[in-house]
């Protein structure tokens, strides 16, 4: 999903220009006349990710505008537009909350700029935000994506079983996100604030499993240089997600259910056991009951961990939640990356939805990481995700021959220039007779705007006039329709 820019400009030209400039970057234009036409977008809840905001307007100012949106609660970025840069405007429209401005007319470039620097200060603060929760053990399940019903009912669930101290277990295949749903009860229980521990068993070495769970003291085998607490220790007080729990060696479950029943640890080596406060929340991919069958895990351990299941959905059974997905992953690795994308084309989402995910959210995490790495144009296209859609990037195109000078009559037009020039601009009329200087005008500036494609700037330095004397003339003489050919 491309981010929309909501335009707000009395000046029909100039919301066509930047209109043009944001459909080229890969944004979505909305464009309004007035501040109130803007008031009364937002009370509707459009989406809205930044707002282009002219300061002199009829009616409603800018200036009130903005501080009308702030005092609603809006806190969308707002870039301001002036005709001038006086120091007094800009002051005040910062101390209104704009983030940025620009003087009109400006480059494109600077448009592009200016808006890629606000949304990424916008999603700056928002991931340094969600990294303060988590890092803080407050992370909650208004803090998970998706809205999807697999995901509302492991939120309703989540949020019931984070009441008590229940011991809950987390079920589902590799890459749902196991560890995400376990802070999210962490974050949401009275135990929110205090520590959060994960640990892999399945990534312990089977002889150092009891030593760094259960902690051991100075001496007590060799290596042990040091005393250490272990991991229900280091939870003590909050919360300890054993992921992998079915990964644990018999010997080490007998003593994991012991901990549970008594509420109390047997460091290696210790003479006493020490009193542990800690809330267990388990995760596997793996069949528990199936592995109870077979011997491989202790039926007691089981029931002591399946006190609250929880089966968190895997991604093909909430595709409705891949867009919501794809666009905070979008957010948090152009940061990390310093890329300025957009989105996604639609045809690429359409892409994203429709595949199985067999690595479920992980899997998409990377592709889309892989893709902003590979990305060439402001939006993600199918051919960035080759692993899904099959597709190569295009090849680069072959330079374009460049278009005869304009001052040449058509017969001196070298031989295979382009065939699509404009038409040379005639000084006589049907009859033979001197056209007016204003007729001649106007159709020397639309030939200007489609023999420079748009470029705006250039068509100013050829015509030999200022872009402003150039916007006046595109209004007066009805031109407004060929300002999105190209830059404005």
């Amino acid at each position: 999903m491309s981010k929309t820019i909501v335009v707000v400009d009395d000046d029909p030209t100039q919301r066509r220009l930047i209109q043009a400039v944001l459909e080229r970057e890969g944004f979505t234009a909305t464009l309004l006349g007035s501040g109130d036409a803007l008031l009364d977008r937002m009370a509707t809840g459009a989406p809205c990710d930044l707002i282009l905001l002219d300061l002199v307007m009829p009616g409603r100012s800018g200036l009130e505008t903005l501080t009308e949106l702030r005092s609603r609660g809006h806190l969308h970025p707002v870039i301001v537009l002036t005709a001038s840069g006086g120091i007094d405007t800009v002051v005040q429209a910062m101390q209104a909350g704009a983030s940025d401005f620009f003087v009109k007319p400006a480059s494109p470039e600077r448009i592009a700029i200016s808006i890629n620097n606000a949304l990424s200060i916008g999603a700056l603060r928002s991931e340094v935000a969600q990294l303060r929760k988590r890092a803080e053990g407050r992370t909650t399940f208004a803090d998970l994506v998706g809205e999807s019903p697999a995901m509302n009912l492991v939120r309703r669930m989540g949020e019931r079983a984070a009441r008590s101290s229940i011991p809950v277990l987390i079920t589902g295949e590799s890459g749902v996100g196991k560890e995400v749903m376990a802070r999210a009860v962490h974050g949401s229980s009275d135990r929110a604030g205090r520590p959060f521990v994960a640990v892999n068993c399945g990534a312990i070495p089977e002889a150092l499993v009891e030593s760094i769970l259960f902690g051991h003291e100075k001496g007590s085998f060799t290596g042990a240089t040091d005393r250490h607490a272990g991991k229900f220790q280091e939870a003590n007080g909050g919360t300890l997600l054993l992921d992998e729990v079915g990964e644990l060696p018999l010997d080490v479950q007998v003593k994991l259910l012991r901990v549970l029943q008594e509420g109390e640890v047997d460091p290696v080596g210790a003479r006493r056991s020490v009193k542990v406060d800690v809330r267990i929340i388990s995760a596997t991919n793996r069949d528990l009951a199936r592995a109870v069958a077979e011997g491989v895990f202790r039926e007691d351990l089981f029931y002591r961990l399946n006190v609250f299941p929880i089966e968190a959905p895997p991604l093909r059974e909430r595709r409705q939640d891949i867009p919501a997905l794809v666009e905070a992953f979008l957010r948090r690795f152009s940061i990390e990356e310093g890329r300025a994308i957009a989105g996604a084309s639609a045809e690429t989402m359409d892409l994203l939805v429709n595949y199985d995910w067999p690595g479920n959210i992980r899997q998409l995490e990377n592709a889309v990481y892989r893709a902003i790495v590979l990305a060439d144009s402001p939006q993600l296209q199918p051919y960035d995700f080759p692993a899904i859609s099959g597709q190569s990037p295009p090849a680069p195109a072959a330079a374009a021959p460049s278009p005869p000078p304009a001052h040449l009559p058509p017969a001196a037009v070298p031989a295979g220039a382009t065939s699509a020039a404009p038409a040379p601009v005639s000084l006589l009329d049907e009859e033979g007779h001197l056209r007016t200087l204003e007729a001649i005008e106007a159709d020397l500036i639309r030939l200007a705007i489609e023999r420079y494609q748009g470029h705006m700037s250039e068509v100013a330095r050829r015509l030999g006039i200022g872009r402003s004397t150039l916007y006046r003339k595109v209004r007066e003489n009805g031109l407004g329709d060929l300002v999105g050919l190209g830059d404005a």
